[in-house]
């Protein structure tokens, strides 16, 4: 049974004057501990990065930086064949644009977490995962990186030194093999379904997969994206069952990481 668990949130997804449900990020970031803010190739733009970042100061929250595919069109959920190095630098690019907002508003970079397609991407492809970590151990070795537990790049970080944080997805669906069943397209689900998942895996250590098992999955953070259908119902249903059932949402830097 978790006492306390992070509760992240991808943020700054808009682009331009487009925008995700008007202003989801302000009505989201008092219920959430951690942000993962877009770099601006999936989406996001400077504007919006500082906009979001400043709200995170306001709120204490923590503020991670959300890389992705080069991919405005398809909002990086689409894979992009391309080699580990090219890559490697579209992340560090990115990295380094929210770092250095980071830096401007007087708030320290909490984490790294990779978006969509190139998430997928990196729990599955050696050579990407490796090169990357490989990065970052250049430019941040301190720095966390949220993985999916038991994929590729959780045992590469894991055996080069890169701190790792293991997540939880409370809005997507999960296969057999305990990883996350990776869709475009979600839809539209039931907050009461995806708190009660969130508290079964809080209390029991497991998410039941699509085909009705149960499988055990070892997580420090919970996933909501704010680009899911009806988003605000369910991270406050989510965080209203986490208060109720007396489990502390905060942010994982406060407490102490294991690599």
């Amino acid at each position: 049974m978790k006492t306390a668990v992070d509760l992240n949130c991808d943020m700054s997804e808009g682009f331009g004057t487009w925008r995700i449900d008007g202003d989801i990020d302000g009505l989201l970031m008092p219920m959430v501990s951690s942000i993962n803010v877009a770099g601006g190739f999936h989406a996001g733009d400077p504007a919006t990065i500082a906009l979001n970042v400043r709200r995170a100061r306001e709120h204490g929250v923590g503020v991670g930086a959300h890389p992705g595919f080069r991919d405005l069109v398809g909002f990086g959920r689409r894979h992009i064949d391309a080699a580990p190095d090219e890559l490697v630098a579209d992340v560090i690019y990115q990295l380094g644009a929210v770092r250095e907002f980071t830096r401007l508003m007087d708030v320290p970079l909490q984490h790294l977490k990779l978006h969509g397609a190139l998430y997928m991407h990196a729990a599955r492809d050696e050579d990407f995962a490796t090169a990357l970590v490989e990065a970052l151990q250049r430019v941040d070795p301190s720095l966390p990186v949220l993985v999916m537990g038991g994929t590729v790049i959780d045992v590469i970080a894991r055996k080069l030194g890169q701190p790792v944080i293991r997540e939880l997805y409370g809005d997507r669906h999960y296969g057999a093999d305990g990883t996350i069943v990776f869709t475009r397209d979600v839809g539209r689900l039931s907050p009461k379904d995806v708190a009660a998942k969130v508290l079964q895996a809080c209390r029991q250590g497991t998410v039941t997969t699509v085909d009705g098992d149960e499988v055990p999955l070892e997580f420090d953070s919970i996933c909501l994206h704010s680009d899911t259908p009806g988003a605000l119902d369910l991270v406050t249903a989510t965080r209203t069952a986490l208060d109720d059932s007396g489990i502390t949402v905060q942010s994982f830097t406060q407490k102490e990481i294991q690599l």
